[in-house]
Protein backbone atom coordinates (compact mmCIF):
# COMPACT_ATOMS: atom_id res chain seq x y z
CA UNK A 1 0.00 0.00 0.00
CA UNK A 2 2.80 2.40 0.91
CA UNK A 3 4.45 2.04 -2.50
CA UNK A 4 1.15 2.81 -4.25
CA UNK A 5 0.57 6.01 -2.24
CA UNK A 6 4.20 7.05 -2.68
CA UNK A 7 4.01 6.73 -6.48
CA UNK A 8 0.67 8.56 -6.68
CA UNK A 9 1.87 11.47 -4.53
CA UNK A 10 5.27 11.79 -6.23
CA UNK A 11 3.72 11.65 -9.72
CA UNK A 12 1.06 14.21 -8.78
CA UNK A 13 3.68 16.57 -7.34
CA UNK A 14 5.81 16.34 -10.51
CA UNK A 15 2.82 17.02 -12.77
CA UNK A 16 1.64 19.87 -10.56
CA UNK A 17 5.08 21.48 -10.60
CA UNK A 18 5.24 21.27 -14.40
CA UNK A 19 1.81 22.91 -14.72
CA UNK A 20 2.82 25.65 -12.27
CA UNK A 21 6.06 26.17 -14.21
CA UNK A 22 4.23 26.60 -17.51
CA UNK A 23 1.28 28.70 -16.33
CA UNK A 24 2.48 30.59 -13.23
CA UNK A 25 6.23 31.12 -12.98
CA UNK A 26 9.31 29.31 -14.35
CA UNK A 27 10.81 29.21 -10.84
CA UNK A 28 8.38 26.39 -10.00
CA UNK A 29 10.79 24.14 -11.93
CA UNK A 30 12.92 24.13 -8.76
CA UNK A 31 10.12 22.15 -7.10
CA UNK A 32 10.51 19.48 -9.78
CA UNK A 33 14.27 19.50 -9.21
CA UNK A 34 13.72 19.06 -5.46
CA UNK A 35 11.48 16.03 -6.06
CA UNK A 36 14.03 14.45 -8.39
CA UNK A 37 16.94 15.03 -6.01
CA UNK A 38 14.92 13.62 -3.13
CA UNK A 39 14.12 10.46 -5.12
CA UNK A 40 17.79 9.98 -6.04
CA UNK A 41 18.89 10.64 -2.45
CA UNK A 42 16.41 8.11 -1.09
CA UNK A 43 17.75 5.43 -3.44
CA UNK A 44 21.19 5.73 -1.84
CA UNK A 45 20.26 6.41 1.79
CA UNK A 46 17.16 4.18 1.99
CA UNK A 47 15.35 7.07 3.75
CA UNK A 48 12.58 9.24 2.35
CA UNK A 49 10.64 11.94 4.18
CA UNK A 50 7.41 11.11 2.33
CA UNK A 51 7.66 7.46 3.40
CA UNK A 52 8.14 8.55 7.02
CA UNK A 53 5.11 10.83 6.83
CA UNK A 54 2.91 8.15 5.24
CA UNK A 55 3.91 5.59 7.87
CA UNK A 56 3.06 8.06 10.67
CA UNK A 57 -0.33 8.51 9.01
CA UNK A 58 -0.90 4.77 9.38
CA UNK A 59 -0.14 3.51 5.86
CA UNK A 60 1.34 0.02 6.11
CA UNK A 61 4.28 -1.31 4.13
CA UNK A 62 3.28 -4.08 1.76
CA UNK A 63 4.88 -7.50 1.74
CA UNK A 64 7.84 -8.00 -0.57
CA UNK A 65 6.64 -8.27 -4.16
CA UNK A 66 9.24 -10.95 -4.96
CA UNK A 67 8.02 -13.29 -2.24
CA UNK A 68 7.38 -16.87 -3.22
CA UNK A 69 3.62 -17.40 -3.44
CA UNK A 70 2.21 -19.98 -1.07
CA UNK A 71 0.48 -22.98 -2.60
CA UNK A 72 -3.14 -23.25 -1.56
CA UNK A 73 -5.08 -26.43 -1.72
Amino acid sequence: MLNKYFRIIAGTMVLLSVVLTVYVNPNWMWFTVFIGVNLIQSAFTKWCLLETILMKLGIKKEAASCAVPSSKG
